[in-house]
């Protein structure tokens, strides 16, 4: 369903367009990434499994286990992959939650490890990651893969950030959000959003880009913390043209790039992530709680070169 609260968000997506449930009876959907081969990746973070989805032969099992190795975990607890998406070589990349790492699947099927440690401390639980076009990698990293999150025990950062890793150097740009999660750039990479999955703070922040890849100070984009709607800013994607589609409280919310909102995609249940699918990159594929959902669009999505 559309929901309109300005008419040019026709231009974008058929006022009729459906949400077409594609897969079900998951436990928590996120990360979906699109291959050029002609199928979906996705995370079940609980589940500690990747799924595959393509149209001829429905949804199977990527990898399992997809973010945690070990024996043992609390039940209930977000151990699996979460975001992904793809280098310039078409790899995938994989932020693993209860590892705690960044890490690259490599086409023997080995992982690399790209980044596990801010300094001598463990990272969080990496959650969204995007690549900027001179091949370095930002990543958020905000503590829903502990069970106490914040006061979990085993949190060894006072901290969430956003980082850069970049020639093999990790650094720290940003740690003044409280749960950075979905990024994304514009399309002349003058900025990156950063959403903030915090119910007491629903926003997004506009961060300029300085010549050296660091962050300048952030700008705030929007904020529906008064929108007392299920869902939290979460996974974000962005046009050709620069509109950001935005995973939040009550569906997907749609906002010019000068910050208007002209309105929301609503699923059958509530977005998490989102990804551009197909070979023109038309669709948006929508993680949603326990389904996968894909609505067609007539707006034109950037992804990774390699998608």
């Amino acid at each position: 369903m559309i929901r309109e609260l300005h008419p040019s968000i026709y231009d974008l997506v058929a006022p009729d367009a459906a949400v077409e449930k594609l897969g079900e009876g998951f436990l928590f959907t996120e990360g979906p990434i699109w291959f050029r081969a002609g199928y979906l990746v996705f995370s079940d973070i609980p589940a500690n499994t990747m799924y595959k989805w393509d149209a001829a032969e429905g949804i199977s099992v990527f990898r399992k286990p997809s973010g945690f190795d070990g024996a043992k975990w609390p039940e209930g607890a977000f151990i699996g992959s979460n975001g992904l998406t793809l280098d310039a070589e078409g790899r995938l990349i994989v932020c693993e939650h209860g590892n705690r790492r960044v890490t690259r699947l490599e086409a023997d099927g080995s992982l690399t490890v790209l980044a596990s440690h801010d300094g001598t401390k463990r990272l969080n639980s990496p959650n969204d990651v995007v690549f900027k076009s001179d091949g370095a990698m930002y990543f958020t990293d905000p503590p829903y893969g502990m069970v106490a999150q914040d006061q979990d025990p085993s949190k060894e950062l006072d901290y969430n950030g956003v980082y850069r890793l970049k020639d093999g150097v990790l650094t720290l740009l940003h740690k003044g959000m409280t749960r950075p999660n979905g990024l994304a750039f514009t399309p002349d990479e003058k900025y990156l959003y950063v959403g903030n999955s915090d119910s007491k703070k629903k926003i997004w922040n506009r961060f300029p880009m300085l010549e050296d890849g660091a962050l300048g100070e952030p700008e705030l984009f929007a904020d529906v913390t008064d929108i007392d709607e299920p869902g939290l800013p979460d996974g974000m994607k962005i046009d050709t043209e620069g509109n950001l589609y935005c995973t939040g409280p009550g569906g997907i919310h749609v906002f010019h790039p000068d910050g208007t909102r002209v309105g929301m995609i609503v699923a059958p249940e509530i977005p998490a992530n989102l990804h551009w699918g197909d070979a023109d990159g038309q669709t948006l594929y929508i993680t949603a709680r326990t389904g996968l959902y894909r609505v067609r669009m007539k707006a034109k999505g950037i992804r990774p070169a390699a998608c």
